[in-house]
């Protein structure tokens, strides 16, 4: 009987222990599968890498089993690998040909590395795929993905994709809810093309040169964006029904005509309408009132009519209003001063005239960000902005505001930007401002201020970048400035704690223009600037997060730093530069050209991280510290047009990174230029007005024939000039022959005078009337350029 159940037990457990054993078996012999494939991507990762590597190289060092490498993924039971994440991962070259061996792989994140090429067909193979991320590299072609109709989410933004969506959609619609083709090189219509995507919530075509209507059925989705595109025509009426679940529309920065149609008012949770830079005209849409969700209403740079609807008044939560660039003039509209919801108000780019206390606007206690700039507005600065206690950014550049800097000002505690540069103030700084111990930026060019810069400023704790150029400031550069910008961390943390701003394309102008786009590092960003790179710049600048690589003191080593500059050209500073100079770490652009200043470049200079160095048109003297040797990712470096003597600093040959260089008009400088190395990269115009210097690529002024009013240190200095017999006969013939052509050139300019008189020819006067007026333009672009500064004429 025992053995009966025994054998009955046996029958029943040792099949399904088999069964447990082979699927163990298959198993392990997936997840060995799934682990051959990962080394082979290691290998083919270490072999386009060489130098510079992620963390897969440690994959199999630790530990055999690939779901404990860093950034594997396996299912639950550990069975499979279903997840790659390999972003920021310092990957480049192709990608991968073999994902498709990654049989359960279903999330896939390549995102921000330099990968190039085309997406391989392999890809396509990779049945399972969930999720896709390739943004942030450098992927081209045409875009082909129909085998991964499991998508759901899809994110190929910035990149350099090209041709028609219609390859890749409807075909992977199924699932698909997410869609992120920002920022390529997508051609063609979109009208059509997702229409089958019943899932698709999430759509951002931005950025791309995309042509013809926009897609109708976009009011199904939450977001929708199509900005910074060629769409065209009008937006129809039917595009927004009962039904609409948009909670954010963007349309910047297209073609669009005509009126807005006013049933958007059926989008009731919609909280962003950017509607910025098309053609629409007529009204402003009253119905806008109605919807209680809206928070952002950017209509600028369009030619809507100057009502503002009253209705507006009703949206309780709108926070940001831009009305710029619609060509509003005459006074601000009343009704401004009584959208005392709004933390953001933007009217950049009108043409609003006369002062701004009629319009109330003063009156907004919750204005965190006020941008008037590119207007007419005229007479004093208003002093009771001062009472606006929650403004962080005072944009009223571009102006005609005259007389004094209020200094009540100083009173603006949470003020990070003041801008109040080209206007026509005059007067001195108010020491008031280095109360402002959370301001960042101080804009103050292309002004007539008089005095001396307050050494109040170097209060400033968080002042990172001060631009005072072209303005008629004199006396010395105070000591205490040095210490501006020491610490600015207590404002970056408040930063960090607050909600993040509605960004829109007037703030990029701003960028622009507090980021100065004359030098580095700031230059490179405004070739590729769009909105979305405005937006992510603004974070990282106001959180206190680098967005670009900036070297260590003393060192080639780069580190993602916030760093400032302090621009003082183009006025009438004079004295030395005090040793000072030296503390502050924070600067890579130090412009101190167009000024009197005078004695020894103090050494301590070169212990700055700088990438620009300006002093040109000074009354610097002595010999030119070695030590900017130590500037080791220094680009643009300008010492011309001083009084430095000595010896040509040969070790600069040593700045690798130097593309910019000029020493010219410094003739006292002696010695050779090298004929090899970086020094020798740049042209004679770097070298011009310095006849003591000789070089083996090109030749200077004659170096043993110093100008007549050559001073060095110790005061005038003249020698007689002695030539060899020879060169003096030849001189001698060279003398007769010139005096005999001048005779001639001189009795044919009296025939050609006295034929004219007599004749006086249409079109000579036209001619030489035409040459005069040449003349005078290319006079005043040279006064505008004085100083290196933006100066309008």
């Amino acid at each position: 009987m025992l053995e009966d159940k025994a054998n009955s037990w046996c029958s029943t457990v040792i099949p399904f222990l088999i069964l447990i054993t082979a699927a163990t078996a298959v198993s392990t012999s997936s997840l060995d599968r799934d682990k051959e494939v990962l080394l082979n991507l290691k290998s083919f990762l270490e072999k386009q890498n060489r130098v510079n590597r992620g963390r897969y190289s440690e994959w199999n060092q630790r530990s055999s089993n690939p779901c404990d490498w860093h950034g594997i993924f396996c299912s639950p039971d550990g069975a499979r690998v279903n997840g790659i994440d390999l972003s920021e991962s310092k990957i480049s070259g192709e990608i991968f040909k073999n994902f498709s061996a990654l049989t359960a792989l279903q999330h896939l994140d390549l995102s921000r590395n330099t990968l190039s090429s085309v997406i391989p067909d392999d890809l396509n193979r990779c049945h399972n795929l969930l999720y896709l991320n390739l943004s942030h590299n450098i992927l081209g072609g045409e875009l082909k993905l129909t085998g991964l109709t499991s998508l759901g989410k899809l994110d190929l933004s910035t990149n350099r994709f090209l041709g028609e969506v219609k390859l890749s959609f409807p075909a992977i619609c199924n699932r698909l809810v997410v869609a992120n083709l920002s920022r390529n090189n997508f051609v063609g219509r979109i009208d059509k093309y997702f229409d089958g995507c019943w899932n698709l919530q999430y759509l951002d075509l931005s950025s791309n040169k995309f042509t013809g209507n926009v897609w109708t059925g976009f009011a199904r989705l939450v977001e929708f964006s199509v900005s910074e595109n060629y769409v065209t025509g009008p937006v129809p009426s039917s595009t927004f029904s009962k039904n609409c679940t948009l909670r954010g529309l963007d349309l910047s920065e297209n073609k669009f005509h005509g009126e807005f149609p006013g049933e958007i008012s059926n989008c009731k949770n919609l909280v962003i309408l950017n509607l910025w830079g098309n053609n629409f005209t007529g009204p402003i849409p009253s119905e806008l009132g109605s919807i209680s969700t809206l928070e952002g209403l950017l209509l600028g740079d369009n030619r809507f009519s100057r009502m503002i609807p009253e209705s507006l008044l009703n949206l309780k939560k709108l926070a940001f209003l831009d009305l710029s660039k619609n060509n509003f003039g005459g006074q601000v509209q009343e009704i401004f001063g009584r959208f005392r919801q709004l933390k953001s108000l933007v009217l950049q780019g009108n043409s609003y005239t006369n002062g701004l206390h009629s319009s109330g606007i003063h009156k907004l206690k919750n204005i965190s960000r006020l941008d008037l700039s590119y207007n007419k507005f005229s007479g004093p600065l208003p002093a009771k902005i001062s009472q606006m206690l929650n403004l962080k950014f005072l944009i009223l550049a571009y102006n005609q505001f005259t007389g004094a800097i209020p200094p009540e000002y100083g009173e603006l505690s949470q003020l990070q930007a003041l801008d109040l540069s080209f206007n026509r103030l005059t007067g001195s700084i108010p020491p008031a401002l280095g109360n402002l111990k959370s301001l960042l930026w101080l804009m103050l060019a292309n002004n007539s201020l008089t005095g001396e810069i307050p050494r109040e400023l170097g209060y400033c704790s968080s002042l990172l970048w001060l631009n005072l150029a072209n303005n008629q400031l004199s006396g010395r550069f105070p000591p205490e400035l040095t210490n501006m910008g020491r610490n600015a961390t207590p404002t970056f943390e408040s930063n960090q704690q607050s909600d993040q701003m509605i960004v829109g394309p007037s703030e990029c102008l701003v960028a622009k223009r507090l980021l100065t786009t004359d030098y580095s590092p700031f230059g490179f960003v405004y070739t590729i600037l769009t909105r979305k790179i405005c937006r992510s710049i603004w974070d990282r600048l106001l959180k206190g997060c680098g967005f670009f690589q900036v070297c260590v003191r003393g060192s080639p080593v780069r580190e993602n730093l916030v760093s400032g500059y302090l621009q003082l050209s183009g006025n009438q500073l004079s004295g030395e530069v005090p040793s000072d100079i030296g503390k502050m770490q924070h600067l890579s652009v130090l412009h101190l050209g167009y000024n009197e200043f005078n004695g020894a470049l103090p050494t301590e200079i070169g212990q700055l991280p700088l990438l620009v160095l300006n002093i040109s048109r000074n009354k610097f003297s002595g010999q030119i510290p070695m030590e900017i040797e130590n500037m080791k990712c220094l680009q643009n470096l300008d010492l011309s047009h001083n009084n430095f003597s000595g010896t040509f600093p040969t070790n600069f040959n040593n700045l690798n990174e130097l593309s910019k260089f000029n020493i010219s008009f410094n003739p006292l400088i002696a010695g050779r230029i090298p004929g090899i190395g970086q020094l020798a990269t740049f042209e004679k115009e770097s070298y011009l007005g310095n006849p003591r210097l000789h070089s083996p690529l090109f030749k200077l002024e004659d170096p043993t024939l110093p100008p007549s009013n050559l001073r060095d240190e110790n005061g005038p200095k003249s020698e007689k000039r002695v030539f060899p017999a020879k060169q003096t006969e030849d001189r001698f013939w060279w003398k007769a022959l010139l005096m005999e052509y001048g005779c001639g050139m001189v009795f044919g300019m009296v025939i050609l005078y006295v034929s004219f008189r007599k004749v006086q020819p249409k079109w000579f006067f036209t001619k030489v009337e035409a040459m005069h007026q040449w003349k005078i333009d290319q006079s005043l672009k040279r006064n505008c350029s004085r100083g290196g500064g933006r100066i309008i004429c």
